[in-house]
């Protein structure tokens, strides 16, 4: 893959800004190794758990009516897995030592997500097409859901009484 050079600048400066990142994975949805630095894991079986971990990630949010896939966050005795979308076809997984910040992890991984996203899907995008023509066709990122409508019970027809509220004694 072209984009394979691209993919390892951005685990480099992942890794300068969560330091205790100790692996980065790039995977297409299909379990195949996009790039990756991934010291004493195999990256082959880590892509293809990937991919199996994204399709039952998937499944939930689409049972529990949550939308559609974001991230997903494993945590061992040891540390952290963390997978995020990474445009239509890919999916960054990083791994993280136990004393990670996990909110900067989300953070930093959510952005990288965004960019390797954008270099796969760039990659992917028919000749002749720039990215920005192909996605005005189909976007890279998943519209934002709508705001779920409130619904209201409708309230009982007030009755009002017909009868002159003045008695003979107001007069």
């Amino acid at each position: 893959m072209a984009a394979e050079a691209p993919l390892l600048d951005e685990f480099r400066r992942l890794r300068a800004r969560v330091p205790q990142l100790t692996g980065a994975l790039a995977a297409g949805v299909d379990g195949l190794v996009l790039a990756h630095d991934t010291p004493g894991v195999e990256p082959d079986g880590l892509a293809a758990l990937t991919a199996a971990a994204l399709g039952v990630a998937v499944r939930v949010t689409d049972a529990t009516g949550r939308g559609g896939f974001r991230e997903l966050l494993v945590r061992g005795a040891n540390g952290y897995v963390a997978t995020y979308a990474a445009g239509r076809t890919a999916v960054l997984t990083l791994l993280a030592q136990d004393n990670v910040n996990v909110g900067r992890l989300h953070l930093e991984g959510r952005r990288a997500g965004a960019r390797i996203g954008e270099l796969v899907d760039a990659e992917a995008a028919p000749p002749g097409k720039s990215p920005a023509k192909s996605s005005a066709k189909s976007p890279a990122k998943e519209p934002a859901p709508s705001m779920p409508t409130r619904t209201r019970t409708p309230r009982a027809a007030r009755t009002t009484t017909t009868a002159n509220p003045r008695t003979a004694t107001d007069s």
